[in-house]
């Protein structure tokens, strides 16, 4: 994942900052003879695929060098994906070909200036990383935002279907706007606000850009906060400061001149300047009529960069409809990782064997055993994007350039992190209470003497933060799930702490390292019921929607008028 792996963060970042670096306690291979009677019937589907365990080892070996998108490490991912694509039989999306190529940028910022504040009861100038983050999605060179009038626009959204408008009867064509991060369901923990503490879209950081972005802002800026953020300034401050994006024809010219940050002193040290504070404008922000603050503060800064344009690889191949070829489900995961570091003196590549080797390796197996089943009435397409470390791109270019027409697009499941600690009773959803799909995964589970459960964290916002995401956007229903901490062997605080342990010694480390100790039977098992839900749609009439409220019904509403 982007950000944090699919299931991690989320529920434990808290926790992590206290946890060891040692390597996750080896899982004790479990069997049906060392389970309860009880359980025995339960711990069924546990050899769904037995090639499985061969794709996870091959893709996150040192041989494919970390699968660093537009690397040699790519070339060797991308043809082992299409060799199996084409021993299974799958076709093609572009002849004989299995790939959609994928047009990058990378922006390396070379100097960034600090953020001029000037007025009549304040001047500052706040320091880059220290102070505030900011940088350009723009494909340039150079881009400078000189003297634009602040103003202050609460949370920054727009959302209909909660009847919230924050630019309303706004003009900040040339402006800056400052916003809240997270959505008003979490600040004040509400339901009957936006989702409650449950983040919708409307709070993540991506939204908000893209948002200002729309109103024609020149520079929006986020307020960080930790809490409603889910991460500290050091995530935001401490990584790398380069970019990568897709590449619009436009170059990304209706994107705001420059993106970024403001830390919460930042942000109290301009509201004092307007005789208030955070939290006096927090209560603004969420009062129902709430009018955009005009902060008699205008902003100044500069963004050098060193741009470089590269082409990347989706994967994808097809199983063809018998009856309906033209309408498809759709499995995906990322196939890319971080590559290499050089300066490691000990071991230089980050192999990414959870994250996202075991979801490649899944796609590849469910393929395979798709292919040996009769056809289905619809198509079934196998989905490996590239970019997800680098922001989710290679699906966003999908999103904008479906091989199937998204209208024609029945449902997806997303296969990021597999669960490699063996089988689970719980099956967890992120994004939970979206859409119908999860019926459909509710009784599959079930069969197999699980249960369906929501993610531990929805505040954080983890269903954003894998590809799934870039199709929701678009409308298409989309399930996101994984098996979880409660162990049909071990129990759940054995479960927790096995993710702990990933998420401090591995989680985007080089001990992301394939295990033969792995007990894959719980990977086994979720591939089990993702083959069930895929398969059960593909041979309906049924078109899954989004649940009546949810941020993606509209568009997938009007998406289906077009049948």
């Amino acid at each position: 994942m982007t950000s944090f792996t699919g299931w991690s963060a989320s529920a434990l970042a808290l926790s992590l900052a206290l946890a060891g670096c040692s390597k996750p306690a080896e899982p004790t291979q479990t069997t049906e003879a060392a389970a309860p009677a009880a359980e025995t019937a339960a711990l069924q589907d546990t050899n769904f695929n037995p090639a499985y365990k061969d794709y996870l080892k091959t893709l996150a070996s040192d041989e494919f060098q970390g699968r660093m998108p537009a690397t040699p490490g790519e070339e060797k991912t991308i043809n082992y994906i299409s060799e199996q694509f084409k021993r299974i039989g799958l076709k093609g999306i572009n002849g004989d070909s299995y790939l959609q190529p994928v047009s990058l940028v990378r922006i390396d910022p070379k100097e960034v200036s600090g953020l001029k504040l000037s007025g009549d009861k304040f001047n500052a100038e706040l320091a880059y990383k220290e102070q505030m983050m900011a940088w350009t999605t723009r494909v340039q060179e150079q881009v400078e935002v000189k003297d634009s009038d602040m103003v202050f626009v609460g949370y920054g959204i727009v959302a209909p279907e909660y009847n919230w408008n924050d630019y309303e009867g706004l003009d900040v064509k040339g402006k800056t706007v400052v916003m809240f991060v997270n959505d008003p369901g979490f600040a004040t923990k509400d339901p009957n606000l936006f989702t409650g503490n449950a983040m919708t879209y409307y709070g993540r950081w991506t939204y908000k850009f893209e948002e200002a972005a729309r109103q024609g802002a020149a520079m929006a800026l986020i307020i960080h906060e930790t809490e409603p953020a889910s991460y500290g300034w050091q995530v935001i401050a401490g990584g790398s400061p380069t970019k990568f994006d897709l590449i619009n024809p436009n170059k990304n010219m209706d994107r705001s001149v420059v993106e970024g940050w403001l830390t919460t002193e930042s942000a109290q040290q301009l509201f004092a300047s307007m005789n208030t504070d955070i939290e006096a404008m927090r209560q603004k922000a969420l009062s129902k009529d709430f009018a955009p603050v005009p902060m008699n503060v205008k902003a100044s800064v500069s963004v050098k960069s060193h741009v470089s344009e590269l082409t990347s690889n989706n994967v994808m191949g097809y199983i063809q409809g018998s009856e309906k070829p033209d309408e498809v489900v759709l499995y995906m995961a990322h196939w890319d990782h971080l590559g290499v570091d050089f300066s490691n003196p000990t071991d230089k590549v980050f192999n990414g064997a959870q994250d996202n080797a075991s979801g490649t390796a899944a796609v590849i197996a469910m393929a395979e055993h798709f292919a040996k089943q009769p056809k289905p009435k619809r198509s079934v397409a196998f989905l490996a994007v590239t970019a997800e470390e680098r922001g989710l791109l290679g699906s966003a270019w999908y999103a904008k350039n479906p091989v199937f027409p998204l209208h024609k697009t029945v449902a997806g499941i997303n296969m990021d992190v597999m669960n490699v600690y063996g089988p689970m009773k719980d099956m967890v959803v992120v994004g939970y209470n979206n859409s119908e799909l999860e019926k459909t995964l509710t009784k599959y589970s079930e069969q197999q003497g699980r249960y369906v459960a929501p993610e531990p964290s929805p505040e954080h916002g983890s269903f954003y933060r894998s590809d799934h995401f870039n199709l929701a956007k678009v409308g298409v229903p989309m399930l996101y799930a994984k098996g979880g901490i409660d162990s049909f062997q071990h129990g759940k605080e054995w479960g927790m702490a096995q993710k702990k342990d990933y998420n401090s010694c591995c989680y985007h480390k080089v001990g992301d390292e394939f295990s033969d100790s792995w007990d894959l039977g719980g990977a086994q098992q979720d591939m089990a019921v993702f083959y069930r839900v895929g398969n059960e749609i593909a041979n309906s009439a049924e078109w899954p929607n989004w649940y009546q409220g949810r941020e993606f019904r509209a568009i997938r509403d009007a998406s289906l008028a077009q049948h």
